[in-house]
């Protein structure tokens, strides 16, 4: 049965609103923001600003906070203050003490919450909080067995102590897939850009502006790259042109300049800009001329000229565009070790990789997982000094005869090893890690931090609700017995 009810006099006004409600306690939000050490780090934040000049900022609280609700919900930074603006525990979160309908801040303030916090800080904030619940976790366990003394003393007995994975990965920038004839292109319309800027405050308004030919730079361009099948000559051809119209215009540009045209007039972004198109046409020309694919230090995108190609050799994407990340993982947790933008072998941070895992639990690992390329002689001698145990097969000619106990030891490494690679599937699946958005190093550098700090912030709540589930059953358990 189905019976239609009367909505005519719905409205927002007549809508009942218990006023009375209260947070609820077991809400994951409420949950999350008892996890997270806000107060040991809210110092740290505050030397961004003046203790006397300039208007009130913004709490650090609500700073991360607002990052890690956009990076959780998988939201733009827009729909970021909206969900705040419309949910009480978001707000509650952030560190609100009241429920607004107003929304607590703009949406662009979340550049400068990502410029502030830097990702040297999430990283501290992510061992922090993880370490935190692992030392109550452990306290709570061995105040129940009541072998605290016992546990201590095995410890201080062990040398090595538990397992720890070592990756890496690359983390794609929002870029389109770069090629030479179309980066040219772009560059040519951005010196095109300045030279109308640098004539408009020219000292001689009256003086001809330079011709640029742009729109016959269009054609010349848009007649290569609406080709289906572009031969090499052809290629090299076009190439040429762009080349030859941006090289009038950085001519042009000179000439201004000389004529009057305060360098001054352009804004910092465009003043950056004369220095990447500068560089690329630098760049391309030798390519060009020595016939070669490669060139030290390539921009590949104008607009975000950090930006450096990774190769990879994974199927499917042989080179990645954006930032390559050295990750380390232990108890399921996972950790941001380092964040470069240039290529490197990851191989080299291994030693600082285990180090850090020492400084965070007091003990170096038992045993370290990791792929083929770090298993390198220096880092084996390194870790059979130590004690740690590297897995993999030893160096030289595989033996005709492998005993079962070596087969299964190998299997059981690279399963476990898995660990980490499933990790990178929640940060790239689940998350933004899979096309970080953010335009600028310390930004980008900032988001990729949140993911692995929110990684770690949903174990932990699910490890929460999993012992507080087990607390409520024993609980009933023994009164169930009384």
């Amino acid at each position: 049965m189905y019976r239609k009810a009367d909505q005519s006099e719905l409205t927002p006004e007549n809508f009942e609103w218990p006023v009375a409600i209260k947070l609820l306690p077991d809400n994951r939000w409420v949950i999350m923001a008892e996890l997270i050490p806000w107060s040991e780090f809210e110092a740290e934040y505050a030397e961004n600003f003046s203790e006397k000049i300039g208007a009130p900022a913004k709490p650090f609280r609500m700073a991360l906070g607002a990052l890690i609700i956009k990076e959780k919900l998988d939201i733009s930074d827009r729909e970021t203050v909206e969900q705040i603006k419309e949910n009480p525990f978001l707000q509650y979160f952030i560190g609100l003490s009241a429920y607004s309908n107003e929304a607590p801040f703009e949406a662009s303030m979340m550049v400068y919450f990502r410029e502030r916090i830097k990702m040297d800080l999430v990283k501290k904030i992510n061992q922090t909080m993880v370490k935190n619940f692992l030392e109550k976790t452990e306290e709570s366990e061995t105040e129940s067995s009541g072998n605290k003394k016992k546990q201590e003393t095995e410890v201080e007995e062990t040398k090595n102590k538990g397992k720890l994975i070592l990756d890496a990965t690359v983390a794609p920038a929002d870029i389109t897939h770069p090629n030479d004839l179309g980066i040219l292109n772009k560059t040519r319309k951005q010196g095109e850009k300045l030279i109308d800027s640098l004539h408009q405050n020219r000292e001689n308004t009256l003086d001809k502006k330079p011709r640029t030919y742009r729109k016959k730079a269009r054609k010349d361009y848009l007649k290569i790259a609406k080709k289906r099948r572009v031969s090499r000559k052809e290629r090299r051809e076009a190439i040429a042109k762009q080349l030859q119209y941006i090289k009038r215009n950085l001519s042009h540009i000179e000439k201004l300049i000389n004529e009057g045209a305060k360098l001054s007039s352009l804004s910092p972004r465009q003043h950056k800009m004369l220095l990447v198109i500068t560089e690329v046409y630098r760049q391309q020309l030798w390519m060009y001329e020595n016939e070669s694919n490669r060139i030290d230090d390539r921009i590949v995108n104008i607009s975000q000229p950090h930006i450096r190609p990774i190769v990879r050799g994974k199927a499917g994407k042989p080179v990645e565009f954006g930032a390559k990340l050295s990750v380390s993982c232990f108890d399921e947790y996972v950790f941001l070790d380092h964040a470069r933008w240039d290529n490197f072998n990851e191989s080299g941070d291994l030693q600082d990789q285990i180090e850090a895992y020492k400084n965070f639990t007091g003990y170096y690992p038992s045993s370290v997982h990791v792929d083929k390329i770090y298993r390198t002689r220096a880092n084996r001698a390194w870790c059979k000094e130590r004690g740690i145990r590297l897995s993999g097969t030893p160096l030289g000619r595989k033996p005709k005869n492998v005993s079962k106990e070596a087969k299964k030891q190998a299997q059981d490494d690279e399963r476990f090893r898995n660990t980490i690679e499933g990790k990178f599937g929640q940060a790239k699946r689940r998350f933004s890690l899979n096309l970080v958005m953010t335009k600028l190093t310390t930004t980008s550098e900032t988001s990729i931090a949140i993911t692995f700090l929110v990684v770690n912030l949903s174990k932990l709540l699910r490890q929460f609700c999993s012992l507080f589930l087990s607390f409520l059953i024993s609980t009933r358990t023994n009164e169930l017995n009384f």
